[in-house]
């Protein structure tokens, strides 16, 4: 299995996202801004769709229009302060209208369902390398907000007083979780890139640790959550997505019942 090349490459798009996603993940559940996750993944199908009836790279175009999307979310908020969750409908219903009429106008090609459901066979080279660059580029952005982040989580008008320019934070954090979504469906799948983002986090919040501690372990559960569910995906012969996501659930799980019992022994 590991000497095939296209699952050598399903690993390095798998481990990029899963240090990523749950990076990026608790920062958003942390803001209980979850239905962002879902809000992008969709946008991301309106550009995958774009790019197929163009016959331009998906990925590139799922990125581009992922990002407008994501910059649209932060530039309403201000018109909806209360309501971020209307928000974010509206612009789930635009990318959702615009993916329907061009999937099935009948111009895109044959690929939606491996966006749709994630696919081990066709993360290409190319993917990898676009994967790899701006993954990179996001991880670095995050690592050097990480600090102003944190203050903005838990303190916006604290942050603001201390003269951090909430609102360009607000901004690049936006773009960071859209870029991160668009390189994520090659693997995860649109419909269930979500769950890479929060589960892993729901996961490591249970063990109640400090916020670097609990994001180290987001992590770590990110990495074992991927590689289980790309490994499982390869010898049961099924999409990886939507492996990935039901192992995830079942590491929670197991988190939560072991929580239970030497809770108990306590």
């Amino acid at each position: 299995m590991f000497q095939l090349g296209f699952m050598q490459n399903a690993f390095i798009a798998g481990f990029i996202v899963s240090m990523l996603c749950p990076f990026i993940g608790l920062f958003i559940v942390l803001r209980r801004y979850s239905m962002i996750g879902d809000t992008l993944s969709h946008s991301s199908f309106a550009g995958v769709a774009i790019g197929l009836v163009l016959g331009i790279d998906p990925l590139l175009t799922a990125f581009s229009f992922t990002s407008i999307c994501a910059l649209v979310i932060e530039f309403l908020r201000t018109y909806y302060k209360k309501y971020a969750e209307l928000v974010m409908s509206i612009v789930l219903t635009l990318s959702l209208g615009i993916a329907i009429i061009l999937i099935s106008s009948g111009k895109a090609s044959a690929k939606v369902d491996s966006f749709l459901f994630g696919s081990i066979l066709t993360v290409t080279d190319s993917d990898i390398c676009l994967i790899a660059i701006v993954g990179g580029i996001c991880l670095i952005c995050l690592l050097f907000l990480y600090n102003k982040l944190i203050y903005v989580t838990f303190d916006e008008n604290g942050a603001k007083t201390s003269g951090i320019n909430v609102k360009l934070v607000n901004y690049i954090f936006t773009l960071l979780v859209g870029a991160t979504i668009s390189l994520s469906i090659r693997v995860m799948g649109i419909l269930v890139v979500s769950s890479i983002i929060v589960v892993p986090v729901a996961t490591a919040m249970q063990l109640k640790k400090g916020f670097t501690t609990t994001l180290i372990f987001a992590i770590i559960f990110g990495f074992v959550d991927v590689m289980i569910g790309l490994i499982s995906s390869y010898y049961i012969n099924s999409a990886p997505g939507g492996t990935i996501a039901l192992i995830s659930v079942i590491v929670l799980l197991l988190t939560l019942i072991f929580k239970r019992f030497f809770s108990y022994e306590d």
